[in-house]
């Protein structure tokens, strides 16, 4: 189905045509260059081919080029190839939802430091986390600095830009409480339960669902992290058209070793004997996907009790747990798989509170310990 501002149109002959800015003539005026297919996908990547030939031939009149145009160049020829297919899903969302739709109009060089200003205080009027705001500015200069590369866009309108202040927002762990209640329900699962492998590994998710008995050496009581699982979206002509994908974790850090303890070791072992699957956490002998795992994850949160939340909660008890239990934060940065233990700060500030309290509590008694010795005359 053609979209507004692509210039792909579908004929009276019933096939697609696509229409794209050729050059000018002697007087002007605007000449175009038009491409047919049976098919709208194939029109399209027959004007990514035409657009991307006038590009690499410095064609000065193709400099005249709407931004939706570019975004779609952008996406298919110098990001889809490079990245994961989660992140390219992830991109081509916010293009379609954020970017596209404010700057449809717009010719890249027509964008200037305050149209993407505005653009900006249109994102936060929307009540769009800081966080989001930032993630989606951050894909618009991405693509402005390669349309700038390729003499799209004039200067730098990207680099002033005032972006709104960055929260943290407050961690939620289970209480103990909650915690015991959720594990009553997970022990009694007959396979193994993701539910114990985050709250005692921090696993994430797609993690827990790539996870092979393979991966896991019973010798040396370690459990390696390869590959994670995920649900991206592989066609942007329909709405529900989504794979699963097994790819190695988001970042060089999460592919790590995390050590099993006693009991973790046990457990594992009790399941691996009457598992008939390659994979630890299964659905019909087969991975559990994530979205397998959330159904379950709420079926049993329901069960014991607990308020409705998210399965994440469980690694950032995980974390918690250990903070409260002394663990150093490089170590814990570590375990989780974070890119740095600036990160894993950023996070957890909140949930180290009690541990500064204890610090201030010390030094409290050693002023103490210091002031009943002094004499007051």
């Amino acid at each position: 189905m053609s979209k507004k501002g692509e210039n792909i149109y579908k004929r009276k002959d019933g096939r697609w045509e696509g229409r794209y800015i050729k050059g000018r003539n002697k007087s002007g005026s605007i000449k175009y260059g038009y491409v047919y297919a049976k098919k709208y996908n194939e029109v399209k990547t027959k004007l990514i081919v035409v657009k991307a030939e006038l590009i690499g031939s410095g064609n000065k009149e193709y400099k005249e080029e709407l931004l939706k145009g570019w975004c779609d160049f952008w996406l298919e020829n110098e990001v889809k190839n490079v990245v994961k297919s989660s992140t390219y899903a992830q991109y081509h969302w916010l293009c379609n939802n954020y970017i596209v739709p404010f700057f449809e109009n717009s010719y890249l060089h027509n964008i200037t430091e305050d149209k993407i200003q505005t653009f900006i205080i249109t994102l936060e009027k929307r009540k769009l986390a800081s966080g989001t705001i930032r993630n989606i500015f951050a894909l618009l200069r991405k693509m402005l600095i390669a349309a700038e590369n390729n003499q799209l866009v004039l200067g730098s309108p990207y680099k002033k830009i005032r972006l709104p202040h960055k929260k943290n927002n407050s961690i939620i762990a289970l209480s103990r409480t909650d915690q015991r209640k959720l594990e009553a329900i997970a022990f009694n699962e007959r396979g193994c339960s993701p539910i114990i492998l985050s709250l005692y590994l921090g696993l994430r998710i797609g993690e827990i669902s790539g996870l092979k008995w393979s991966d896991i050496d019973f010798n040396k009581e370690v459990v390696y992290i390869k590959r994670t699982v995920s649900r991206v979206k592989t066609s942007f002509e329909t709405e529900s058209k989504t794979n699963i994908i097994i790819s190695t974790p988001k970042t060089e850090q999460s592919c790590r070793v995390v050590p099993l303890s006693n009991k973790i070791l046990y457990y594992l072992l009790s399941k691996r004997k009457h598992s008939e699957s390659e994979y630890v956490v299964t659905c019909k002998n087969n991975l559990a996907e994530p979205r397998v795992i959330r159904y379950r994850f709420k079926s049993s949160i329901k069960k014991a009790g607990i308020s409705d939340t998210h399965f994440h909660i469980l690694r950032h008890t995980f974390a918690t747990r250990c903070i409260e239990m002394g663990t150093d934060i490089t170590s814990l940065s570590k375990l989780l798989g974070h890119t740095s233990v600036k990160m894993t700060l950023d996070i957890y500030t909140d949930s180290m509170l009690e541990s500064r309290k204890e610090v201030v509590q010390r030094l409290d008694q050693l002023m103490f310990d210091e002031f009943k010795n002094v004499s007051v005359r």
